[in-house]
């Protein structure tokens, strides 16, 4: 088969999921309720009502998973844990089961020759600790750390990537701020503690992991928003400011360099006076990174507004969660983000590949030694199997395909790039819009949860096996 782009030998290529999105069995061996499990059986809160509660039952066909997974030729899978498994309350002793479970997943992958990469955290957070104030407190981080200690000493140096975080950004705006996310809570005051208690928890976890394993290779993923001003007029280059600080500088800058943003004080001064920062926290904060995982989506455009926008305006930016009441983007009311021009996926977002080769060039000039990886990208698209049984989902191999191409331009503008995961392995539970969009490159029917992998699936083995990309045209053609 023809290869149009090479890969490094070593490029590591993947898959992602999430323990909610995909596990079930939210009631089984002791696992305890999550924040999700609480706000998707919340009335109104999800598309349909749907839950998480069987989502698409790898809890009970991992074995089945994992062996698919190396018919896909993965090098490497990127899961994340349940909390609420390992610790039901988020503190306290630790549910023997739930390890159990997680222990012998990684033990499949690696006999599989397949790569972990675990992630702590992804979203699920215990709701006992939610009750007792969630990310908004300070404790919270410090019993993350504690969590993070449990699955060093009991996964040990089995797994190859630990990963702290998934997408603080989304914990803490959408979770605390425009509460489209659990815990549903919307509070900008507590939004902004949430971030500094998320990067605190970051900083304290992946110290804890190492004080276990010295030679753990430790990362975080953040969800970098990629904006752009409507135009060279100062007020839109400060409206770009405005959202770029609290999108991406209130992660990379305290995570990186030691320290918050400069002006984020003063953006926020009608909302807190940031003492929960405490003396210590940016030096505990500033964990030195054996990669930073990077996800990537879409774009924005942002403009300075010009009239106060609307209790209601329902207008949070390129990631498609909207909310009827509140905004995610804390400190910039005066922000107005503009309509994307198409191709879009059925979540709305547009498709720029190009923002993705800009995003990796950008963190390697402000970086430049800092390893990075793709650790997801993908598309939901409105695909359904054709009379032929198979899911013939073109626009999904166009747009990995593309993206693909965009990493290999950074690779070729001397950025290191360590891999790609695609999202996601299975279709599954997503989030607030529950089951009606698909991000799998495996179809997952709900009915039956039988798995049929997609053409992008069956093309995306092809690139794996060819360590490069393959043309587009031939995924139709693979079975």
């Amino acid at each position: 088969m023809p290869v149009t782009r090479r890969f490094p030998a070593d490029f590591l290529w993947g898959a992602a999921t999430a323990s909610y999105q995909i596990e079930g069995a939210v009631d089984e061996d002791g696992r305890g309720p999550s924040i999700w499990d609480t706000f998707s059986r919340t009335p109104g809160r999800t598309l349909g009502g749907d839950t998480g509660d069987v989502a698409a039952d790898h809890y009970h066909r991992m074995s089945a998973d994992v062996a698919l997974m190396k018919d896909l030729g993965l090098q490497a899978y990127r899961f994340s844990v349940a909390w609420s498994r390992i610790q039901p309350t988020g503190s306290g002793p630790v549910n023997a089961a739930g390890l159990a479970f997680y222990s012998r997943l990684v033990d499949e992958l690696i006999a599989a020759g397949i790569r972990p990469v675990a992630t702590l955290y992804h979203w699920d957070l215990p709701q006992a600790l939610e009750d007792e104030g969630g990310w908004a407190s300070r404790e919270t981080a410090v019993k993350f750390a504690e969590y993070a200690r449990i699955l060093a000493e009991g996964l040990g140096d089995r797994v190859w990537l630990w990963t702290t975080l998934n997408e603080p950004w989304c914990s803490a705006f959408l979770g605390y701020a425009s509460g489209v996310h659990a815990p549903g809570v919307a509070d900008d005051a507590a939004a902004l503690a949430a971030v500094h208690h998320l990067n605190l928890g970051h900083g304290l976890a992946a110290r804890a992991i190492r004080e276990v394993l010295p030679e753990a290779k430790v990362s975080v993923t953040l969800n970098l928003h990629v904006t752009r001003a409507a135009s060279d007029r100062p007020e839109d280059v400060e409206a770009l400011r405005r959202i770029d600080t609290v999108a991406n500088e209130v992660f990379l800058q305290p995570m990186l360099e030691g320290r918050y943003p400069e002006r984020l004080a003063a953006d926020t001064a009608g909302i807190t006076d940031w003492s929960f920062v405490h003396d210590g926290d940016l030096e505990a904060i500033a964990v030195p990174l054996d990669v930073l995982g990077v996800n990537y989506y879409s774009t924005g455009r942002v403009r300075h507004r010009q009239v106060a926008a609307p209790v209601g305006d329902g207008s949070p930016g390129p990631d498609g969660h909207r909310s009827a009441e509140h905004s995610p983007w804390v400190g910039a009311a005066d922000v107005e983000w503009l309509p994307q021009p198409g191709p879009h996926t059925a979540m709305g977002w547009n498709i720029d590949p190009q923002g993705l080769t800009d995003l990796l060039v950008g963190l390697r000039d402000r970086y430049p030694t800092l390893p990075l990886a793709v650790t997801e990208n993908g598309a939901a698209f409105d695909d359904v199997p054709s009379e032929d049984g198979r899911v013939h989902d073109e626009r999904r191999v166009a747009y990995v395909h593309d993206h693909l191409e965009a990493v290999g331009r950074a690779l070729d503008a001397g950025v290191d790039v360590r891999g790609y995961f695609v999202w996601s392995l299975l279709d599954n539970f997503e989030w607030a819009y529950g089951y009606d969009r698909r991000f799998g490159i495996v179809r997952v029917d709900y009915d039956t949860l039988e798995r049929t992998p997609k053409d992008s699936a069956l093309w995306y083995r092809e690139v794996l096996r060819a360590g490069g990309l393959v043309p587009v045209a031939e995924a139709a053609r693979l079975g």
